[in-house]
C-alpha cells in the first residue's frame, strides 16, 4: 500500500506523521472521502471545494488543489482496485500540546483502502444525543469525530449500520456519515443546512438531481414517513428498511428506487458531476 504524506508516495510501513500533529493532540483537522470506482474519483471537485470551505472554517490554510489532485492520481495508480474509499486528510500541523496551532504548516495524507457496494438497504437507530446546529464546527467535515464513533457504536449494538441524530430543538439533523431523506405523499424531503447537517456531496446532487425539498422535519417524522432513504459517498443512495422498531413495508419503495436509478444513470454519465 502506498500513501501520500507531505509531498509525495511512501509506503504504509514509512508513512508516519509526527505524535505532535494537531490532527492527533487536539483534532484540529478536516477529511474527504471520495469514491474511486477502476482507479477514477468521483465528484472529486466538488469534495475538494467542500475542503476548501472546511479550512476556512478552521482558520486553516487553504489546501491547494493541484497539490491534492496530484496525490489523489498518485495514490490510485499506486494501489488499482475496483473500487475504492479515497480518504484526505489536511490538519493543522505539528504543534504544542495544547490548543493554540504551530508555524510549520499543515499536513496533507491521502489514503485508499478498498471497499464493495452497499447493500441495496439497511437499518438505522435514533440516538439520544444531538447535533448542536450553532456550533463553532457546524458544517465542517472535520476530525473531530469522537461523537460519531460512540453514535454508530450504538448502532451497531442494535444491529444498525447508522446511527441519526436530532438537532437541538429536536428537528430531523443527520446520521453519523451520512444525510437523511424521507418520503412524504409522494415528496423527498431532507433537512436543510440550517439543521446543523453537514452539507453532503451526495444530499447535494440527491437535490439537484431528485427535485427533493429542504425541510426544517421533525424527529418523529420517522416514525410517519412513507420511505425513508440515506445517502453518503459510499453508500449513493440506499434506502432504509428499519428504523428503530419501525419497518417501512417494501423497502427500497418506489419513489426511492427512482432515485436510485435516477443517481446511478446520472452518475454514470459524469464522473465529476
Amino acid at each position: 500500500m502506498k500513501i501520500w504524506l507531505d509531498g509525495g508516495l511512501r509506503d504504509i510501513e514509512s508513512a508516519r506523521v509526527s505524535v505532535l500533529d494537531h490532527g492527533l493532540t487536539v483534532g484540529d483537522g478536516i477529511f474527504e472521502t471520495v469514491k474511486a470506482a477502476g482507479g477514477r474519483p468521483f465528484a472529486l471537485t466538488r469534495h475538494l471545494n467542500r475542503l476548501t470551505r472546511s479550512a476556512r472554517g478552521l482558520g486553516l490554510p487553504d489546501p491547494d488543489h493541484d497539490e491534492v489532485r496530484r496525490a489523489c492520481a498518485a495514490v490510485l495508480e499506486a494501489n488499482p482496485m475496483p473500487l475504492g474509499r479515497l480518504r484526505i486528510t489536511y490538519t493543522g500541523g505539528h504543534g504544542p500540546l495544547g490548543s493554540d496551532r504551530g508555524d510549520q504548516g499543515p499536513t496533507l495524507v491521502v489514503a485508499l483502502g478498498a471497499t464493495t457496494r452497499r447493500p441495496d438497504s439497511t437499518a438505522v437507530v435514533t440516538v439520544p444525543w444531538t447535533r448542536n446546529e450553532r456550533g463553532a464546527l457546524t458544517g465542517l467535515k472535520t476530525t473531530s469525530y469522537a461523537e460519531n464513533v460512540v453514535a454508530l457504536a450504538r448502532a451497531h449494538e442494535h444491529g444498525a449500520s447508522e446511527a441519526l441524530f436530532a438537532n437541538t430543538v429536536g428537528q430531523l439533523c443527520e446520521g453519523t456519515g451520512s444525510n437523511v431523506f424521507v418520503v412524504l405523499d409522494g415528496e423527498i424531503h431532507t433537512p436543510p443546512l440550517a439543521s446543523g447537517c453537514l452539507a453532503g456531496i451526495t444530499r447535494e446532487l440527491a437535490v439537484e438531481w431528485t427535485g427533493a425539498r429542504e425541510t426544517d422535519l421533525p424527529l418523529d417524522v420517522l416514525e410517519r414517513a412513507d420511505e425513508i432513504f440515506l445517502t453518503s459517498t459510499l453508500r449513493d443512495i440506499q434506502a432504509v428498511h428499519r428504523v428503530d422498531g419501525r419497518e417501512p413495508a417494501g423497502a427500497p419503495g418506489p419513489v426511492t428506487a427512482k432515485a436510485m436509478r435516477i443517481f446511478d444513470e446520472r452518475a454514470g454519465d459524469d464522473l465529476d458531476p
